[in-house]
């Protein structure tokens, strides 16, 4: 009968401690023979400790005869090819996992018999909240890892039994055991060595503290490297793991981008090199050059930067951080594919360096022998070959971290002489006219003002060291733009307003693409540049190359925020900062693509209403469900759009015409719609930390000002029927249904078309039309020598009332002048119908189209919607004529 019996040998001859435990634990052999088929889970491990004895007396032997079990397992699987990285991290973690708990249980039964369970002050029973760090809170332990712990118990108090102890001496007591029973050295070896230098104020500070010492020490004394150890932090024991979440968090991951995680890496980073150099650890996988730390550096940084503002990226293992930031554009996919591939082989070097003699190292050894023998772990054929593969590896990783984390300010500049002189403008204003500067005295004075300003002076060294390397690369960016004078004084504006926040400061410092595309975007518009400078926090979105051509994709974003902000309900505060801040980024990448000529003024209008939508339509169920008495799962409630929105022709800065209305024929429809609409009324409008949504106009509602906010279905049709005025039905013309109940809007578009095609007497509406119209042209006569856009004969407004008389004076016999196509559109259809002549309307829809595109034109440089007349002269004439052809004046 042939042997089955496993073959250890080639494992053997590659880990001496492998070699050694099958010498000296003659039980091993057997154990692992029925165990290395497979990998191994939790409840093998504990099926193993109970086995063996699970109570106080057995616990230090058991625990190190299940972790020499656990590790020879995996160094045959791994070394015989069979397990993969993810399979040894996952069960060097699960061991931690295993062996933590069974010690935390055994030692706490042990301490309840004698001083009985600690308890608050209100009576209830606290526990101890182990938390993980480092690569065991990531689920990333290495083979020979110690494990950073953390001792975090929620209140104080005292124990209930005979003898009464502070909780936070039962704790005390039970870290300290537990600490022992994993580390202490016996005849058995060691389970783990414990290292707790982790916890608030390190080694000084005490073994264990409460919920509200960390809490106020994250305040008052955290350090930025904490941030970023507490990234992987994660509770192995404790049933109130949230709350404990909920305390680290805004610690951990601010509320806004913080490119200043950058500049406090890239200084963590250093000191570890500088340590690494001082102990000549070249050699050193791990924290020598190109080794797995940078990797993840590379990771942490995103995560600070960005986890505040993107929950996805609050997640702890190495390599899912790096494939969320490839999915988000942040890294390449070929940066995130190399980054992947050093880290899986660095690992599994760091493992076969480990292997050979069960010693927590890192370092290449300096034996040609063992050479050898690590290249044959890692399946080459020489070391030379190894090494070559390595070199290749971390030359990738250097690469990669050097273009996150290398400082582009710390070489000098050309201008630094000029900024750091902009004391003298005299001086500084010659050097600004051999850059090209237009009017060099004027940005020479600008730059004095902020050289020699109070705030300036006043700044923290360390923000104004950034402001300090970014301001000569500003002068010099703006210089070489279209239009420099305007270009610097509206980044100058921009600077002057982010003075003080150093995370911004350091996005311009760090990232020279985004300071070229602002002088870029600043330079091309005015209302642009304000734009900016009213909400910063869209720097971040320069960075992504995605942003400036990539179409939106309206369904994917609304489904996306509509999760997020369930996800965060009930906190009202974050839902309309989250609604404004998301608003404020799909228009800002709709106005770098506008500024790039990537959109006609149309699409244009046709993104910003559609967006527009959306948050009318996120808003409504938010609202819904923050009224305390509600008579019905869904409202049978909608919004509907008037003007610009109703006729999806949107700006940038267009006010939302609405109306509200609802069909429920319960006793406190009235008052209970009442509410929801001043309550989405209020959502969209407020002013909050991340500025506003929209400005709303809700006087378009029957009886207008003194008419109620939200009016029923069959009130509108009567009000629209018996008492609206001429105008009110030229309004109706671009009405449509924008948000809510479906099946509401659908009996609001009959309404609507059984109106528009009322039978009237054309010559009476004819009347009133123009004399409508010239109650407004007598209202914005005379205010300007220039030709105004909108309001002057000839211009938008006129094309409008055309097309509105067209639709309710012949709609009964032409239904299909009722549908919301725009008004380009009607005016084609107009001639179809033979309503007016075709040559006519097509140069009419010629005319207010380039009308639309200079009057985008002004607006993105903040001037009102007024040109030089000559300059409309032929594109007013289609209009003139029609009005002519339709008005006979």
């Amino acid at each position: 009968m042939p042997d089955t019996t496993p073959d250890f040998s080639n494992a053997a001859g590659l880990s001496r401690f492998l070699s050694r435990m099958l010498e000296s634990r003659p039980w091993l052999a057997a154990e692992l023979a029925r165990s290395t088929g497979a990998p191994l889970d939790a409840d093998a491990m504990r099926a193993f400790i109970a086995a063996r004895g699970a109570d106080e007396a057995a616990l230090r032997a058991t625990l190190r005869q299940l972790r020499t079990w656990v590790l020879c397992h995996l160094a045959v699987r791994d070394l015989d090819g069979r397990a993969p990285l993810a399979e040894v991290t996952e069960t060097m973690t699960v061991l931690a996992e295993v062996a933590i708990r069974h010690a935390h249980d055994v030692l706490r039964d042990a301490l309840l018999q004698r001083y009985g369970a600690p308890l608050s002050p209100t009576g209830w029973e606290q526990e101890l909240l182990i938390i993980g760090m480092g690569k065991l809170g990531g689920r990333e332990l290495n083979v020979s890892s110690d494990i950073d712990l953390i001792f975090i118990y929620p209140e104080d108090g005292d124990t209930g039994g005979k003898k009464v102890i502070s909780n936070f001496e039962f704790f005390e007591k039970l870290g300290k055991q537990i600490i022992q029973a994993l580390a202490e050295v016996t005849e058995h070896g060691q389970v783990f060595r414990v290292d707790m230098r982790l916890r608030p104020n390190g080694d000084s500070g005490p073994l264990v503290g409460s919920f509200d010492m960390l809490e106020n020490y994250f305040i008052t004394q955290g350090r930025e490297w904490e941030r970023y150890a507490w990234i992987k932090a994660r509770v192995l024991t404790g049933e109130r793991w949230r709350e404990l979440e909920q305390i680290a968090r805004p610690f951990v991951f601010r509320k806004y981008l913080d490119f200043g995680a950058i500049n406090a890496m890239r200084e963590l980073h250093a000191q570890i090199r500088r340590e690494v150099s001082r102990r000549d650890r070249a050699d050193n996988v791990k924290l020598g050059p190109g080794g797995i730390r940078e990797i993840e550096f590379i990771a942490q940084v995103f995560q600070l930067i960005r986890g505040g503002r993107d929950s996805g990226l609050q997640i702890r293992p190495t390599l899912q951080v790096l494939a969320r930031l490839a999915e988000r554009g942040i890294l390449g996919a070929d940066t995130v594919q190399q980054l992947d591939a050093a880290y899986d082989f660095l690992r599994r070097l760091e493992h076969r360096l480990q292997f050979l003699d069960d010693a927590q190292t890192h370092d290449l050894p300096a034996g040609d022998d063992d050479r050898a023998l690590i290249a044959r772990a890692m399946g080459y054929a020489t070391p030379e070959a190894m090494l070559a593969e390595l070199g290749r590896h971390r030359a990738a990783v250097s690469t990669h971290f050097d273009a996150v984390f290398g400082d582009p300010s710390e070489e000098d500049h050309s201008l630094d002489a000029l900024w750091a002189a902009a004391d003298d403008p005299a001086q500084a204003a010659e050097t600004l006219g051999e850059l090209g500067y237009a009017d060099p005295a004027a940005a020479a004075a600008r730059l004095a003002a902020i050289h020699t300003g109070s705030r300036y002076r006043q700044l923290p060294q360390h923000i104004k060291s950034r402001l300090d390397a970014l301001m000569p690369r500003v002068i010099e960016t703006a210089a070489a733009s279209r239009h420099a004078d305007d270009t610097l004084a509206r980044c100058l504006d921009l600077i002057e307003s982010i003075a003080g926040r150093g995370a911004y400061l350091a996005l311009l410092q760090q990232y020279p693409q985004a300071l070229k595309r602002v002088a870029d975007l600043v330079g091309a518009s005015r209302w642009g540049s304000q734009y900016l400078v009213r909400h910063p926090i869209l720097l971040d979105e320069l960075l992504d190359d995605r942003n400036l051509e990539a179409a939106p994709d309206w369904p994917a974003f609304r489904a996306s925020l509509a999760a997020e902000l369930d996800a965060i309900e009930p906190d009202m505060e974050r839902q309309l900062d989250l609604m404004r801040e998301q608003h404020h980024a799909q228009v800002f990448r709709l106005l770098t693509q506008d500024i790039a000529g990537l959109l006609t003024v149309e699409k244009l209008a046709d993104h910003l209403s559609e967006l527009a939508d959306i948050m009318v339509a996120l808003t409504l169920p938010l609202c819904w469900r923050k009224i305390k008495i509600r008579h019905r799962e869904a409202p049978q409630f909608a919004a509907i759009a008037y003007g610009k929105l109703g006729g999806k022709e949107l700006g940038y800065a267009s006010d939302l015409d609405l109306v509200f209305l609802y069909q429920d024929d319960s006793p406190e429809a009235a008052e209970v719609y009442s509410r929801l609409a001043q309550r989405t009324n209020t959502w969209l409008s407020s002013q909050t930390a991340a500025g506003i949504l929209f400005e709303t106009d809700l006087r378009l509602r029957p009886n207008g000002d003194s008419g109620l906010i939200a009016c029923s279905l069959e009130a509108f049709r009567q009000y629209q029927l018996e008492s609206a005025w001429v105008w009110e039905h030229q309004a109706l013309t671009r009405a449509r249904f924008s948000a809510g109940d479906p099946a509401l809007g659908e009996a609001f578009e009959r309404i609507r078309g059984e109106v528009l095609r009322l039978p009237r007497e054309r010559d009476a509406l004819r009347a009133e039309v123009l004399a409508m119209r010239h109650k407004m042209r007598d209202a914005h006569a005379g205010k300007s020598p220039l030709f105004d856009l909108k309001h002057d004969t000839g211009g938008l407004v006129d094309v409008e009332f055309l097309i509105q008389y067209l639709v309710l004076g012949y709609a009964h016999d032409h239904p299909r002048l009722t549908a919301n196509l725009g008004n380009i559109s009607l005016l084609r259809l107009s001639a179809e119908l033979g309503l007016i002549p075709a040559g006519l309307a097509t140069a009419c829809g010629d005319s207010y189209r380039q009308l639309r595109r200079l009057q985008h034109r002004q607006r993105l440089n903040g001037l009102a919607s007024r040109v030089e007349a000559d300059e409309v002269a032929v594109v007013r004439e289609p209009v003139i004529a029609l009005w002519r052809q339709v008005f006979g004046e």
